[in-house]
C-alpha cells in the first residue's frame, strides 16, 4: 500500500475541488480524506494502490473544470483508514 499527503495550489477552493477529489478517490478504491486549508491549498491525503495512487496524483494536477491548479506538492504519509471523507477546513 501506498500514502501520500497532497497539497494542492492554485484556485482550488469554492471550485468544487474537494469533492471531486473525494469522488476520483473513490473510484479507485483510495482510502484518506480530502480538506481545505486557511492558506488557501487543498490538503488530502490518499493510500491504496500504486497505480491508482500515481492516477489520483495526475488528476489533482488537474483537478475540476472551475479549477486553476498551479501544483501539486507530494509527501510521504501514513495512516489507517476505513474509506475516504471530506473533511473540515483544518
Amino acid at each position: 500500500m501506498t500514502c501520500r499527503r497532497l497539497t494542492i495550489h492554485g484556485l482550488v477552493q469554492g471550485v468544487g475541488f474537494r469533492a471531486w477529489l473525494a469522488r476520483q478517490a473513490r473510484r479507485r478504491g483510495l482510502v484518506g480524506w480530502v480538506r481545505n486549508r486557511p492558506d488557501g491549498t487543498v490538503e488530502a491525503v490518499v493510500a491504496g494502490g500504486q497505480a491508482e495512487v500515481d492516477e489520483l496524483i495526475r488528476w489533482a494536477a488537474r483537478g475540476p473544470p472551475a479549477a486553476r491548479v498551479i501544483r501539486v506538492d507530494v509527501d510521504a504519509a501514513s495512516g489507517d483508514f476505513t474509506g475516504f471523507e471530506q473533511r473540515p477546513t483544518g
